[in-house]
């Protein structure tokens, strides 16, 4: 679940098709009585197709004028009320254009691919089961440990996907080779603490851990599909295990190979990129400009993993076909990240004033939800009929409660996905809280509330015109 919109430069990439405002207005002629006049007509088209004022404003300060310079050449107070002044003057309009907008996302098959393996790790718990003596007891350290690593793991990201959109592959690399180990410790730690003489699951959890940090590194290198032969031992083991007894010590060694595959394949995919970022073995500084800020700006990201994994859990726990279904539903949902981004732009392009654009943003969430609603309702359907002993089916209140929950994934990554990470890491955290007070209300209460915030939020947040640039 990490996935990425980032943008190395989005104000780069624009700023040189943009109109150059004039340097000194002209003073011959009967224009120069009206300098603003002249720089309506100079930036006619731009301000006739600009949706918001703000975005005059922004041309206007991305050339360099200052408020005082303003205040000198046309009158005006600020760029704010020149921007509008020019909007007043200039008639609205706005040229059609034969290529849709939108930036290029991943296509769906690889979005598909990446819910996959999300899910097949959790085939290590099938071969684990006749390991882990104990019953469903034995199964709190793994899930302590999965929730552990999954709030590092996703900081860890954030961490590294910020290097990433800066351009510097080699900092990103450094980054997991540092902060990945702290995650296995971490996971490991959890798992320890929770239930510390139950051995065998502490030493499961480990492994867990491991797969968990190799994983991460591989992901946010782009390196997923190396992760589909990595885990054919293991699904090859279940797969079997459910069709016939095997000895005990399969049980241990298939999973083992594919945690020590995935770990061989990030340390080579980190190795790979240092090496190349450093050819002659030469060590050193390399950061050319400025990073990414201190840590504390991926803590909001940790924090979305903790309480998003926590409401997960808890469908674990009581309707394990529909957390698989969960899972798996995450290919399809950071596709519809992508849909949602494109549509948003189209949207910003075709609408001529805030009002209609608000209305844009609420009809491309709403597509999105049913489209993922619809998706993960498929795969809790598929799930049901595919698990051993789902036979009869959680009621009607626990799927309506996944789908909600679903939301609140999905609503929570869209608004991470466009820098308002506070908000969803908030709200989930609180969430995840809530049937601590109430017992139960993680059912249908919780996700209900949730999901109503979320979307709020989004239509909020995501409504305004600066949002999208």
């Amino acid at each position: 679940m990490s996935g990425s919109l980032w943008l190395k430069d989005p104000g780069t990439a624009v700023r040189d098709t943009l109109p150059r405002v004039p340097e000194e207005p002209r003073s011959s002629g009967p224009a120069g009585a009206d300098p603003v006049g002249e720089l309506a007509d100079r930036l006619d088209d731009f301000v006739a197709a600009a949706v918001h004022p703000d975005e005059v404003a922004a041309l206007l300060e991305s050339d360099g004028l200052t408020d005082e310079r303003i205040r000198r050449r046309y009158g005006h107070e600020d760029s704010f009320a020149l921007a509008e002044e020019l909007c007043a003057r200039v008639e609205r309009r706005f040229p059609p254009s034969e290529d849709p907008p939108g930036p290029e996302g991943p296509a769906l098959p690889v979005c598909l691919l990446r819910g996959l393996l999300f899910t097949l790790p959790g085939l290590g718990h099938v071969l684990a089961a006749p390991v882990l003596a104990g019953g469903r007891t034995a199964y709190v350290p793994l899930l302590a440990a999965a929730l552990a690593g999954w709030t590092w793991n996703q900081a860890l990201a954030h961490r590294a996907y910020t290097w990433l959109g800066l351009g510097d592959r080699p900092a990103a690399a450094r980054a997991l080779l540092r902060g990945a180990p702290v995650g296995v410790v971490l996971g490991t730690a959890a798992a320890a603490a929770v239930a510390p003489l139950h051995v065998p699951a502490v030493l499961f959890a480990a492994g867990q851990s491991l797969y968990l940090a190799a994983a991460t590194v591989l992901l946010v290198l782009s390196r997923e599909r190396v992760l589909l032969p990595v885990l054919l031992p293991l699904v090859g083991g279940a797969l079997l295990a459910v069709l016939q007894p095997m000895p005990a010590r399969a049980h241990i060694v298939l999973p083992l190979v594919s945690v020590t595959a995935a770990v061989w394949a990030a340390a080579g995919a980190v190795a790979g990129v240092l090496r190349r970022a450093d050819p002659g073995g030469r060590r050193g500084n390399r950061r050319r400009g400025g990073g990414p800020g201190g840590l504390g700006g991926s803590v909001p990201y940790g924090l979305f993993g903790l309480g998003s994994g926590a409401l997960v859990l808890h469908v674990a726990l009581d309707a394990p076909a529909f957390a698989v279904a969960l899972t798996l539903g995450m290919g399809p949902a950071e596709w519809l990240l992508y849909r949602f981004r494109a549509d948003s732009l189209a949207g910003l392009r075709a609408c001529t004033s805030p009002g209609a654009f608000r209305i844009s943003v609420a009809a491309a969430l709403a597509r999105s939800l049913a489209g993922y609603a619809g998706a993960l309702l498929t795969l809790m359907a598929a799930a049901l009929l595919l698990w051993p002993g789902a036979g009869d089916g959680p009621d009607a209140a626990t799927a309506a409660g996944v789908l909600l929950l679903g939301a609140v994934l999905w609503t929570g990554l869209l608004l991470q996905a466009f820098g308002a990470v506070l908000s969803p890491a908030a709200v989930c955290c609180a969430a995840a809280l809530v049937p601590l007070l109430l017992p139960g209300s993680e059912r249908l209460l919780v996700p209900a509330g949730a999901s109503g915030v979320l979307v709020l939020l989004v239509c909020a947040q995501l409504g305004r015109i600066t949002a999208h640039r």
